[in-house]
């Protein structure tokens, strides 16, 4: 472990002395003519350090919404939303769900030489041509506020900011998106209705985070099932309950599932690459006025729901009967919930 060690934070640029500090470094590789970011964390622990590598692709620049495993529909409402000329789209899930991906994928669709885009981010994870990007540094105190403020002045067209982490951050973003900018950022919150309460506990102003949100999309992502070693069988209902309490409600009539059975193409794991699962909320006109009367999140959902919306269950369960992921992976990374609760409720037709 200790040479591991070594060798990682030599090829990373951090001190190979420092054992009791968090240290964060890049490692450049080139990957089969493809140019790869390993992004390195060492932290101390009890028992040592711990090193956890993130592999940053340019590969995503090929993907489309489609690629990652948005529909039709909802890649038509993002579309359509980001032409507008000023508002907030923000997007939501814990670290690691795949919310840069998805908001680089959104640079990407609307970057063109007539528009001024410029990013505050911490780090830069990608390079984007035609796009300023300002990396957040606390050494010379440039935080997401300040780096906001100042882009303010900069004439830009749409303003990305990696993340909203306190209120003075989202007092700015909320005003830029007032006064003409069309905003994009990530936000943490369990679900996508969950995010306009904590903005307003965060003094934002009802009237005005009514008059600037536009639409917010929560994610996670799930394993895809190997299509080398891809099978599939009946389930078994009571196996189900007793091992995924909560997912036979909505598997009961199903007569068809999917599994990998592990070979050489996935490292016999049965799983090969990733997608993701989300839950989107347009704020419509309803939306709007019930903003303004300080909702819980089951009220936006209430409404949200009627409107269309698909949950985070929903849109799982949706991938499972297509043979996208397995219930095993899925249950993983959401659950269901209890019957008396309504957010994340779904209906047979979602299949």
């Amino acid at each position: 472990h200790l040479n591991i060690l070594n060798a990682v934070k030599v090829q990373a640029n951090m001190k190979a002395d420092e054992h009791f500090k968090p240290q964060d470094g890049v490692v450049l590789l080139n990957m089969e003519g493809e140019p790869v970011d390993l992004r390195i964390s060492i932290v101390p622990t009890h028992d040592g350090e711990n090193i956890v590598v993130r592999i940053l692709s340019e590969y995503i620049f090929d993907f489309s919404f489609s690629n990652l495993g948005l529909d039709k529909k909802a890649e038509e409402l993002i579309i359509r939303t980001s032409k507008k000329p000023f508002g907030m789209i923000l997007l939501t899930g814990p670290t690691g769900s795949g919310k840069t991906t998805t908001l680089y994928s959104l640079v990407r669709q609307v970057n063109n030489k007539d528009l001024k885009i410029t990013t505050i981010e911490d780090p830069v994870e990608y390079k984007i041509a035609g796009v300023t990007q300002i990396q957040v540094n606390e050494v010379t105190n440039l935080t997401f506020a300040k780096g906001l403020r100042a882009v303010l002045r900069q004439d830009s067209d749409i303003i990305l900011v990696g993340e909203i982490r306190d209120a003075e951050t989202a007092e700015i973003a909320v005003s830029s998106a007032l006064t003409g900018h069309l905003l994009f950022s990530t936000f943490h919150s369990n679900d996508a209705s969950t995010v306009i309460p904590r903005l307003l506990d965060m003094k934002i102003e009802p009237f005005l985070l009514a008059s600037t949100l536009e639409l917010i999309i929560a994610q996670r992502l799930v394993r895809k099932i190997c299509d080398v070693c891809k099978y599939s069988y009946t389930p078994n209902i009571s196996e189900i309950k007793e091992n995924h309490p909560g997912f036979e409600r909505y598997l009961k009539d199903t007569d068809i599932l999917y599994k990998g059975k592990g070979c050489e193409n996935c490292n016999n794991l049965g799983y090969k690459g990733r997608i993701a699962i989300f839950e989107i909320i347009h704020i419509s006109k309803e939306i709007e006025k019930i903003i303004l009367k300080n909702p819980t999140s089951n009220d936006i959902w209430n409404i949200a729901s009627k409107q269309g919306s698909t949950s985070l269950l929903q849109d799982g369960i949706k991938k499972v009967l297509q043979g996208i992921t397995a219930l095993d992976e899925l249950a993983r990374v959401v659950q269901p919930p209890e019957p008396e609760e309504g957010h994340t409720s779904i209906s047979q037709s979602s299949s």
